[in-house]
């Protein structure tokens, strides 16, 4: 399941429901049911694709979101990407050629100047939002 919504600073929360800007660069993008636990989504913010994962890891649920572009694959794939742990750190596996990146930092595993752009994201209720950057 993916959901792609596009979310930008410049729209008119009222006229542009469901997506809009909650206080502090705030975004809606999706609801809580369209989230998939240990699998991705894409969403765009700001022009920017990022990928948002619901991770449980031992019985809890957490939220991340971080680019959806592999700087090492050059493609916007990173919500495709295999979800697990590596030494308790939550992960996503490049679908292309692998790399790790950790969902809490965005640092590549094998690589550690490699980096994916990472960003808060909170739930309210039923609804995600992710910060812009």
């Amino acid at each position: 399941m993916t959901a792609i919504q596009h979310v930008s600073a410049d729209n008119d929360a009222a006229a542009q429901a469901p997506t809009q800007i909650q206080n502090n660069g705030w975004n809606f993008v999706c609801e809580a049911s369209d989230l998939v636990v240990n699998s991705g989504v894409c969403a765009l913010v700001d022009e920017k694709q990022v990928a948002i994962f619901n991770v449980k890891m031992n019985g809890t649920s957490s939220l991340f979101a971080v680019s959806n572009f592999d700087p090492i694959g050059k493609a916007n794939v990173m919500y495709r990407g295999l979800v697990g742990s590596i030494g308790g750190v939550p992960v996503v596996a490049s679908p292309l050629y692998k790399e790790h990146y950790s969902l809490e930092t965005g640092e590549c595993i094998e690589h550690p100047d490699i980096h994916l752009t990472s960003f808060a994201i909170k739930q309210d209720g039923e609804r995600i939002y992710v910060r812009s950057v």
